[in-house]
């Protein structure tokens, strides 16, 4: 093997490895962000948790106050002053509600991210693997392109004889 084959042959085994070693480090870029979105997801639930207790407890002040306004106004906790009441505790519900849905919506969008940042990842390390592929062939085809494998013999220099171009004698 000749120099020249055995530097195409080492620069086209580095340039495999350098794509395997790009695409495993996009793989895992990838699969980081992944891991940051999963957790987003689990702090977007915690923080709902939060949101929810802090929501009751303002909410508990605010019937307080209520109750205090309509026994101070004179009026009873009933009919009206009941219904007031009773109307808060609906609106409060509805409120939990939404934030709960709003929540489940953020949750359910971060862990779609961690899903396609995976999928990235995926892409990124398949391509790599195409890539090394590629680089196989073109460095087997420039490998065999320079020991001239597989070219057919000259017919003048197998002819059992010596032949004179100049003339074109035979010996």
């Amino acid at each position: 093997m000749s120099w020249q084959m055995a530097v195409v042959g080492a620069i086209g085994v580095a340039q495999y490895q350098q794509q395997g070693a790009i695409g495993k480090y996009n793989q895992d870029v990838s699969d980081r962000n992944a891991q940051v979105a999963e957790q987003e997801a689990e702090i977007l639930e915690q923080k709902l948790e939060f949101d929810l207790a802090r929501f009751d407890q303002q909410f508990a002040q605010l019937q307080g106050q209520t109750k205090t306004r309509i026994l101070k106004s004179g009026a009873t906790l009933e009919g009206t002053g009941l219904k007031i009441l009773r109307s808060n505790s609906e609106q409060a519900e509805i409120q939990k509600d939404v934030m709960d849905y709003n929540s489940k919506v953020a949750q359910n969008k971060k862990l779609e991210e961690a899903n396609f940042a995976r999928i990235k990842g995926n892409i990124a390390r398949e391509t790599a693997r195409l890539a090394q592929i590629g680089t196989i062939a073109s460095t087997g085809t420039s490998l065999l392109g320079m020991s001239n494998f597989g070219s057919t013999p000259r017919s003048d220099t197998f002819t059992g004889g010596l032949q004179n171009y100049s003339g074109g004698y035979s010996f």
